[in-house]
């Protein structure tokens, strides 16, 4: 199975560099390589959670190597469905080195099979965690546009219209990127803390402990709730948003580890 995800591995490394060397050179046969290696390590990725599956006998979203595994394939799928209904330019270059990032991370995890604590033993297990780090792929999706979208203003502002503004999309298109991740991102992240709640009701009688995670949940999620509030009601969009969604992935990064490992509670099992 190690070698297994090595080779996964390789093919995201692959398809980063193909990415990078399209961002560069503006070959669209560069950029068609680059996505069909994507979409064939997303495959692979797949059949390597059900080959998890089965080898430790439950859904694979409980340690951390399998968190960060599934948030990777998580990020992988989002990017490429969300690519084939719309044309974001040189998106996958900037996407493709997340996930491949994510992909190390679960490289050098430990790839221990451990049983499950009771707490885990419920059928709320896949339905919660999957449907957490699905919100967090798209979220990660709008961070990538956010960093986009500084960049490219950036060049306009300094009216220098050098090296990416030729390569980055403009800035409306990615304020509507910005716009449709955040408005698929928000309501998996609300389901994932609902979700959650009804687990915690199972698992711990009450369906809210104010648990270290469970409270910056409800931060990350107030906080991108604002922003969509800001959006449709004052109109921000543009930079704001684009900080907005850089910070706010920030914090859900720190909900899916800085939590666990430096505040602890009763999630602190995972990983």
């Amino acid at each position: 199975m190690s070698l297994f995800f090595t080779l996964i591995l390789a093919a995201y490394i692959c398809a980063t560099i193909a990415y990078i060397v399209h961002f560069i050179k503006r070959d669209k046969k560069i950029r068609t390589i680059a996505r069909g290696i994507m979409v064939a390590a997303g495959i692979l990725h797949t059949l390597y959670l059900f080959a998890r599956y089965f080898e430790v006998g439950h859904t694979p979203l409980t340690s951390h190597h399998e968190a960060v595994s599934f948030f990777a394939l998580s990020l992988t799928w989002a990017f490429l469905s969300f690519r084939w209904r719309y044309q974001v330019k040189n998106f996958g270059a900037f996407v493709s080195p997340m996930v491949t990032a994510l992909m190390f991370i679960a490289l050098f995890s430990s790839h221990e099979i451990s049983e499950l604590p009771p707490a885990l033993q419920s059928l709320w297990l896949p339905v919660h965690a999957s449907i957490a780090l699905a919100a967090n792929g798209f979220l990660a999706l709008a961070f990538g546009g956010g960093i986009m979208y500084l960049l490219q203003e950036r060049e306009l502002k300094k009216k220098r219209f050098g090296f990416f503004y030729t390569r980055l999309p403009s800035l409306e298109a990615l304020d509507t990127l910005n716009h449709h991740c955040l408005a698929i991102g928000f309501p998996l992240l609300t389901l994932g803390i609902i979700t959650g709640s009804f687990w915690a009701k199972q698992a711990w009688g009450t369906y809210w402990h104010w648990d270290p995670k469970e409270t910056w949940s409800l931060i990350t999620w107030l906080f991108y709730a604002a922003l969509i509030h800001q959006r449709f009601t004052v109109g921000w969009r543009g930079r704001r948003a684009a900080i907005m969604s850089i910070v706010g992935f920030s914090a859900a990064l720190f909900t899916l580890w800085g939590v666990t490992y430096l505040l602890g509670g009763i999630h602190s099992y995972v990983g």
